[in-house]
């Protein structure tokens, strides 16, 4: 069997699948590109190549032999000033692995994108796999837009290269093993107190263990040149820290201001209160509604998502587990 790639594999999703494909795909070497040490270092499951994905020769020297890709590499930022780092990253990466794909001949990759590029808006609409490009409202967040034009140039890549690409499109990944807090920081912000109004938009989010699992199914299952959304229950953010405050024993906020008001309070409290994190793309975001359709993958892909709940205990107690004690 050729080896399976997988780029971003030190990620919150990407290390869930990683483990998944060691416990199913025992007939296959596991490669991963990794930039520095990491905790494959010491797996002797796992083949570890050196090297950065924006880098065509690095990715070269990873895809030699490789018969699949799962390509994840990338990083999540709301700061602005990133916007170039998530362009070169996002796309620049995908564009060296599907060069690189196309030269050396893989059977299949996964491109592994983020469920904001289409399924956002500023009412609580469902959004399903038909839904077009959100530019007008995520242009201002450089993460989702350049997961658009990530998208955008996988896709191109199978309509002009042949390159038989399957696109999967996460929403907000919660439970264990966040280590950096790139998907479960906002978890982290309300159990330190910093979510002070109540936030008026609404959310979709998914066990990254249950979307690792459907990844990896995108892989034998997926349609090329199709995309899935993976997602689970849409809640408004008003249930959401509920849920949450039932769960944590925290006091949900009980102050409920629009988008104006939270912005200047947050603005304030930056000011005055040192280590006050929340910014105002969050806050922002926060007054949106990312509500997807997971029918697509539930029939083709066999995703099945656990109770919510317990997502969100285990998030959680993962999250008071690597923070202060006061959390």
């Amino acid at each position: 069997m050729r080896p399976i790639l997988v780029t971003g594999a030190t990620g919150f999703l990407g290390r869930h699948l990683v483990e998944h494909l060691k416990r199913t795909e025992t007939l296959s070497t596991i490669r991963v590109l990794c930039r520095g040490a990491s905790t494959f270092d010491q797996d002797s499951a796992v083949e570890v190549v050196r090297g950065d994905v924006t880098e065509s020769r690095d990715v070269d020297r990873a895809m030699e032999g490789a018969g699949y890709v799962y390509h994840l590499a990338g990083f999540v930022s709301r700061d602005p000033r990133d916007a170039e780092r998530l362009m070169r990253a996002h796309v620049e990466g995908t564009r060296n692995v599907c060069e690189s794909s196309i030269k050396h001949r893989v059977e299949r990759v996964v491109v592994v994108s983020s469920s904001g590029t289409i399924a956002v808006s500023k009412q609580p609409v469902v959004h399903d796999e038909q839904a077009g490009y959100k530019n007008d409202i995520v242009g201002r967040w450089p993460y989702y837009l350049s997961k658009i034009f990530q998208e955008k140039l996988a896709f191109w890549f199978h309509q002009n290269k042949d390159l038989p690409v399957v696109v999967v499109n996460p929403a907000l990944l919660l439970g264990p093993g966040d280590d950096r807090g790139s998907s479960t920081g906002d978890i982290r912000l309300f159990l330190e107190g910093q979510i002070l109004s109540m936030p008026l938009g609404g959310v979709n989010f998914i066990d990254a263990r249950d979307a690792a699992e459907a990844t990896a199914s995108a892989m034998r299952l997926g349609r090329v040149g199709q995309r899935y959304l993976l997602g689970g229950p849409n809640w408004t953010c008003r249930k959401l820290v509920r849920e949450l405050s039932e769960i944590a024993a925290v006091r949900p906020p009980i102050f409920e201001m629009g988008l104006g008001g939270a912005r200047f309070g947050a603005k304030m409290l930056r000011w005055i209160k040192p280590g006050f994190q929340l910014d105002d793309a969050t806050i922002e975001m926060s007054a949106h509604f990312w509500y997807c359709n997971s029918a697509k993958a539930e029939a083709e892909l066999g995703l099945k998502v656990r109770d919510p709940q317990a997502t969100l205990t285990e998030t959680i107690d993962d999250i008071r587990r690597r923070s202060r004690p006061s959390v």
